[in-house]
């Protein structure tokens, strides 16, 4: 139990109706799963307007309730507290419910549209190859030290995301990587917490069916940095156009880091190979088992933010060879004919465009290159033909296949698709509707020496239908197929 007087500090409060000197269980935005003495945090969602709730909220055992807009009913012996944004009021009660944990240790936030969750995890694997306790919150997994928990957003919830960081802290964790999605940002997720450093990796299209246009899809990202206090670091891709956007307001101490530009910390690519990449950082060579230029930007910034944070540098230079790439980024396999497959999470224009100019940059003329692309469904619908359009003009064959469609028509989605294929590359195009079989295709009418992209899902396990999801994992998919090549 809390006293709802010390959960309300920083709260900006408009009006009181009950008192506030009492004790609460719990803090819930969620009506369903309210009981007895929690508070009940009434959100003006996206889908759902938690107002609509505040009676259910009560009759299960809320006895105080915040909100934007107070009921024309207040029930006696209830506490009801009026604010002018219930996200931003949750996540400062998250904060204060469980002690401010991000002000006991070190959290760094890593915003963009490509390269959080490799940055963020890459980050976690280093600190604890160098024999810290670290924590990591990512679309991929969240980690307590070693013990490992289900993720479910790309930025949780704020009671979330304080509820794992005093988990960090109890379990003794010193540093804590998170992503930091643009809606998470958006919706106040972060307020209340205090970040050590913030990093910028670049911004592409995506998420233009939540942000209205591209510039508010940028300025949410920015505001992250204007929030970051005198004490972080701003870390930010001078290369990308919007990198020197991102600083202009912020506090922080500002850092840059490139590979084509003048920066704080620059990186030089010496070669390029499918088991890795050579490297040059301030005159000295490392070699890196990441594939691709636009992992070399994320391995710039964690080399950057590592230094930052006091590490060493021969000691990171060291450990940067070691890491490991990250599940369902880049991840590949090979076959017993020499059919390489290579397994990524790339779902915007941009990240599909940078992981088949890898490919074609790594391979020889005489390779074809196989892409297994779709669009995910109840997302942005501008970014499908578009995508199309890169996959038929980077590869030998496309093949347009589901992916996660959701509530939407999987036919309709690859219609919108195929519309982006221009009349010279169409003959390049199939369309398989079912995703196993697409992949299946591929694996066919490959041979030795071609390089099978299995693009869009990456590390996620399922696909999703009509809210239902079902097992599902491209790496097991291809390997299945390699396996049964084999047999024949």
């Amino acid at each position: 139990m809390k006293n709802l007087q010390d959960i309300l500090y920083k709260v900006a409060i408009k009006q009181v109706f009950g008192i506030t000197n009492i004790d609460v269980n719990q803090i819930v935005f969620d009506s369903r799963k309210i009981e007895k003495n929690d508070v009940f945090i009434a959100q003006k969602g996206v889908q759902v307007d938690g107002h609509l709730y505040i009676d259910k909220a009560i009759a299960l055992g809320a006895t105080a309730v915040v909100c934007e807009d107070f009921p024309s009913d207040k029930k006696e012996g209830i506490t009801y507290i009026q604010v002018d944004d219930a996200n931003v009021a949750l996540a400062i009660m998250a904060s204060n419910f469980y002690d401010n944990p991000s002000t006991k240790f070190q959290v760094v936030g890593v915003t963009g549209t490509n390269g959080k969750t490799t940055i963020a995890s890459l980050l976690y694997q280093l600190f604890h190859k160098a024999g810290y306790k670290v924590g990591l919150l990512s679309t991929v997994k969240i980690l307590v030290d070693d013990a490992e928990f289900k993720a479910t957003h790309t930025t949780p919830d704020s009671v979330t995301i304080n509820k794992y960081l005093d988990m960090m802290l109890e379990a003794g964790v010193e540093y804590c990587f998170m992503e930091v999605s643009s809606h998470g940002i958006h919706q106040k997720r972060t307020e209340g917490l205090t970040f050590a450093g913030g990093i910028f990796t670049n911004l592409s299209h995506d998420h233009l069916d939540y942000h209205a246009t591209f510039a508010e899809y940028r300025n949410v990202k920015k505001q992250f940095f204007d929030a970051l206090p005198n004490s972080a670091f701003a870390l930010t891709n001078i290369d990308d156009k919007n990198g020197n956007f991102m600083l202009q307001n912020t506090k922080a101490k500002k850092y840059t880091y490139a590979l084509k530009t003048l920066a704080d910390y620059k990186t030089r690519i010496l070669e390029k190979q499918l088991s890795g990449t050579l490297i040059s950082v301030d005159g000295t060579e490392v070699w890196t088992k990441l594939i691709g230029v636009f992992n070399i930007y994320n391995l710039t910034a964690i080399i950057a933010t590592a230094e930052l944070l006091g590490l060493d540098k021969l000691e990171i230079l060291t450990i940067v060879s070691q890491l490991e790439s990250v599940s369902g980024r880049f991840q590949y396999t090979i076959s017993d004919d020499g059919i390489t497959a290579i397994v990524d999470y790339a779902h915007t224009p941009d990240a599909l465009k940078n992981v088949l100019e890898t490919i074609n940059d790594i391979r020889t003329n005489n390779e074809s290159v196989i892409t297994v692309v779709g669009c995910g469904g109840d997302r942005d619908k501008t970014k499908r033909p578009k995508m199309a359009n890169i996959a038929s003009q980077l590869s030998n064959q496309a093949i347009f296949t589901s992916d996660n469609p959701r509530t939407e028509n999987a036919q309709t989605i690859l219609d919108e698709m195929e519309v982006g294929v221009s009349a010279e590359n169409y003959r390049k195009t199939l369309t398989v509707l079912d995703r196993r079989q697409a992949i299946k295709t591929a694996c066919k009418i490959s041979k030795t020496g071609d390089i099978i992209l299995i693009a869009g899902k990456g590390h996620e396990n399922y696909q999703e239908i009509n809210g239902v999801r079902t097992h599902f994992d491209d790496l097991e998919e291809v390997t299945n197929c390699f396996n049964q090549l084999k047999k024949k």
